[in-house]
């Protein structure tokens, strides 16, 4: 049986919540999973609580492949995922001595090496860094928790330095077609095509088309390629008919 791959993604932040800060980072990790053949099923966001950090982690990492975290890893004081994830795990937490050298030889100046700065060389015990010269505060993965940046650009070059070591399944193929519809007028149709077709997705996404009209994205779903066709095929025969008889 080909191996399917899961992951759930948990946004940290009170400033997400909030709205102070709008999220840049789900559509990013969604497509970047899904080309690598990683199902991405639950996104969670939750506030800088310890307590809700940690019981959304232990149900979306007792469910799903893998789990990646956004948020929650820098200097001030609310920046608590470390500490919520070692205590999800518990395993102790404490200075990552290579992470602590790398701060000394980038702080050399007196006072530039605070308390504050030294709290993102704060690491769960056992797990692995997530740093590349350009980083200098690391992410890390800690059995199947993939904790990262919130700030996209270091969030994504997380993404690359991790994603070799990752496991994948089959990607999910799709395909498109415009149907010059209202979504209204397919809904029953495309229901009976999806129930003839089980191991396809069939997504209907309506939009104002460049007439200024409603109109609708047909998008099928597969990770065999002949079931792929086969339902493609069906969406489109359906159509063909919708217009002939609505132009005849």
């Amino acid at each position: 049986m080909t191996e399917i791959v899961t992951a759930g993604l948990l946004v940290i932040g009170d400033e997400i919540l909030s709205g102070r800060t709008k999220d840049k980072n789900i559509g990013f990790i969604a497509e970047y999973l899904t080309n690598i053949g990683i199902d991405l099923k639950e996104v969670r966001v939750v506030a800088d609580d310890e307590d809700d950090i940690v019981a959304a982690l232990n149900a979306l990492r007792a469910r799903y492949t893998y789990v990646f975290t956004t948020g929650g890893i820098g200097p001030t004081h609310d920046d608590i995922t470390a500490d919520a994830v070692a205590k999800a795990f518990g395993v102790g937490i404490d200075h990552h001595p290579e992470v602590v050298a790398r701060f000394k030889e980038r702080f050399q100046n007196p006072g530039e090496l605070n308390e504050a700065r030294l709290r993102m060389a704060r690491i769960p015990d056992g797990a692995e860094l997530i740093q590349s010269a350009t980083i200098l505060a690391p992410g890390f993965k800690i059995g199947n928790v993939i904790v990262m940046a919130g700030v996209p650009s270091i969030m994504q070059a997380m993404m690359d330095i991790i994603s070799p070591k990752l496991r994948s399944g089959v990607k999910m193929l799709s395909d498109t077609v415009r149907a010059n519809c209202r979504e209204g007028d397919i809904g029953g149709p495309l229901r009976a095509i999806a129930q003839a077709h089980p191991d396809t997705i069939i997504g209907s996404y309506p939009f104002i088309d460049e007439d200024k009209k409603p109109n609708t994205n047909l998008v099928v779903r597969s990770r065999d390629p002949d079931k792929l066709n086969a339902a493609m095929e069906a969406v489109k025969e359906m159509l063909k008919q919708l217009h002939g008889s609505t132009t005849s």
